[in-house]
């Protein structure tokens, strides 16, 4: 009698076990339609007229294919041109990015120097001030070493921030000291530590800074906006934002030009996903 009793037990649980995974899938679903919704309509959009994604009641489907609104991109901006620009700034603020945050953040996590703490303590200081504050003495510096409307205008106020320095910093924390004393018994210089042993094992931190940093530097707008004054220097970023302003009604276009400029930081972030993922949680094993 017991052991029929706990077997039906057992199988209720399993049941209740099974309904509420079955409820929580559901949810999640319903949550990834509408989240993923959005994006499928400027899909669909781009296939559209102008009057049919006017139209009242919208339309969802598009009634032609064609691909008049990507080609019409072409025409109406330098879009390659500024697609370029996008990628050398992107590539330049990554490059520098990763180099400098990991010195910065080697060096507070590992050496020992005065007024670590104090220097630090300025750094994290950063992360409160919004960056529309340092809009001004930035576009001053900028135009004192002449390069308004110049790569170097764009990249060199970004090259380091303090968000990056503390991350690398976590991330260095949480490596083991065993490491670097069987390089000093060997006789390795600090930078020879740094350079051979601590970066390669860095990777995740730096995978996942580096997708961070090309994700904020594709989509920076403000900042190049104030700077650039041609087409021909504009990133993606500005090149879509005086697209809409000359273009506002041509909505088939922009969303055209939108998604165009969209595609290669998705495909980038859906290969790299996992190991952003991966540096984020282990840069926060210790403080």
């Amino acid at each position: 009698m017991s052991s029929s009793t706990s077997a039906l037990n057992g199988r209720r649980r399993r049941s209740t076990r099974t309904g509420s995974q079955l409820g929580v899938h559901v949810v999640l679903l319903l949550g990834g339609v509408v989240m993923v919704s959005p994006f499928l309509y400027q899909v669909l959009a781009t296939f559209m007229s102008n009057d049919q994604i006017t139209s009242v009641p919208p339309v969802l489907w598009p009634t032609t294919w064609n691909l008049d609104n990507y080609l019409g991109v072409f025409t109406q901006i330098p879009f390659l041109r500024q697609l370029g620009n996008t990628v050398v700034i992107t590539v330049l603020t990554t490059a520098a990015t990763l180099i400098l945050c990991a010195l910065g953040g080697y060096a507070f996590a590992r050496m020992r120097f005065p007024g670590k703490g104090a220097l630090f303590s300025i750094v994290l200081s950063m992360l409160m001030v919004p960056g529309t504050l340092l809009l001004i003495p930035q576009y001053q510096t900028v135009e004192a070493f002449g390069w308004l409307d110049s790569f170097a205008g764009i990249v060199v106020p970004g090259l380091v921030n303090a968000f990056g320095i503390f991350m690398m910093r976590q991330f260095f924390l949480g490596l083991p000291h065993e490491l670097e004393e069987a390089a000093r018994l060997d006789g390795a210089n600090p930078f020879q530590i740094f350079w051979r042993i601590m970066l390669p094992l860095a990777k995740p931190g730096l995978s996942a800074l580096g997708i961070l940093t090309v994700l904020a530097s594709w989509s920076s707008l403000l900042w190049p906006l104030v700077v650039v004054n041609t087409q021909d220097m504009m990133p993606l970023s500005v090149g879509l934002a005086s697209f809409t302003g000359e273009h506002g009604s041509e909505y088939p276009s922009m969303l055209a030009a939108a998604l165009m400029a969209m595609l290669p930081i998705m495909i980038l972030f859906l290969f790299m996903q996992r190991r952003v993922i991966e540096g984020i949680a282990f840069s926060g094993l210790k403080g």
